[in-house]
């Protein structure tokens, strides 16, 4: 008797595994997405972690940089995104001044992501002078993801997106930062724009993954924004990005051949219209319309004991 194959649903990727993998591997892939329709792609493709970044501010909304993001704009989003994801372990980036101005208002905005924005975690920017909004947020039940370097939200402090560590008193600062916020309970961080060596120490210093974004190979995993991966944008292109695919000429080419057999008449065909209608109880034709994602009953409780 032939037996249809079982398809094993792939384990859902949660803070434990994440900090499992530190210095074990595999390393950990970590992809921007600000919808539902890239958040299933990505998903499709095996990423390990969605991550709804402020970065949605630039290459969005148009911003120049990440400041203007609001608090419910990042829950929008995550919204969209969590319902095209079913593995990936999602996160949320804390936009600009809504952890800055104290430990309460941190917990009031973090809670509000988690609970309408569907997040399993939220991301914050900087080191020390927030150790104690990461402890309070964890011992809430908020997984934190730090991160450390360039620091987006600061970019008017920083003079600019300019690599960051680069003395040796700038260096030592982050390291001592990355065991600080180690030590208050982040399961993860992200290093931005820092040399490779110095993400080699904090790497090594530090007992949660590091995720690199133009900071070598030395971390315990990356993150790219979706857009910079797929190739959207043929105008920019950062020393530490790699197009993987070139989907912004697709998109082009794509949009020129709709436009010109519109423009001729060649589309719509006959084959594109529906037809006459049908005899009484006949099954209407489908319009092709339905839910990107399909309804997930929810399950309350442990599935089974642990290993």
């Amino acid at each position: 008797m032939l037996r249809s194959a079982v398809v094993a649903t792939p384990a859902k990727v949660t803070v434990p595994a994440l900090r499992a993998r530190k210095g074990k591997g595999p390393k950990i892939s970590v992809v921007t997405a600000y919808d539902v329709t890239f958040a299933r792609l990505f998903e499709q493709g095996g990423v390990d972690v969605l991550l709804v970044g402020d970065s949605l501010g630039m290459v969005v909304q148009g911003q120049p940089t990440t400041l203007a993001v609001t608090l419910d704009e990042i829950i929008y989003h995550g919204r969209a995104v969590a319902r095209g994801t079913e593995r990936a372990h999602l996160v949320g980036d804390m936009p600009f001044m809504s952890y800055q101005t104290g430990v309460v208002p941190a917990l009031e905005a973090a809670g509000r992501m988690m609970k309408e924005g569907g997040f399993e975690a939220v991301k914050l920017e900087g080191g020390e002078i927030y150790a104690e909004h990461v402890h309070r947020l964890v011992n809430a039940g908020i997984p934190v993801m730090g991160h450390l370097g360039l620091l987006p939200q600061s970019v008017h402090a920083m003079g600019g997106f300019k690599v960051q560590g680069t003395n040796a008193a700038a260096a030592d600062k982050i390291v001592a930062d990355a065991k600080i916020l180690a030590e208050a309970g982040v399961y993860a961080m992200v290093l931005e724009a820092i040399p490779a060596e110095l993400a080699r120490r904090v790497t090594e210093a530090v007992s949660v993954p590091t995720i690199g974004i133009g900071a070598g190979p030395h971390c315990d995993g990356q993150v790219l924004v979706g857009y910079d991966l797929l190739g959207m944008y043929s105008e920019f292109k950062p020393k530490f990005v790699k197009r993987f695919a070139e989907a912004g000429k697709l998109i082009v080419e794509a949009t020129r051949a709709y436009v010109s057999e519109v423009e001729r008449g060649e589309f719509p065909t006959l084959a594109h219209a529906f037809g006459a209608p049908k005899e009484l109880g006949a099954p209407a034709e489908q319009t092709g319309a339905k839910p990107v994602v399909p309804a997930t009953p929810p399950g309350y409780g442990p599935a089974g004991e642990e290993p």
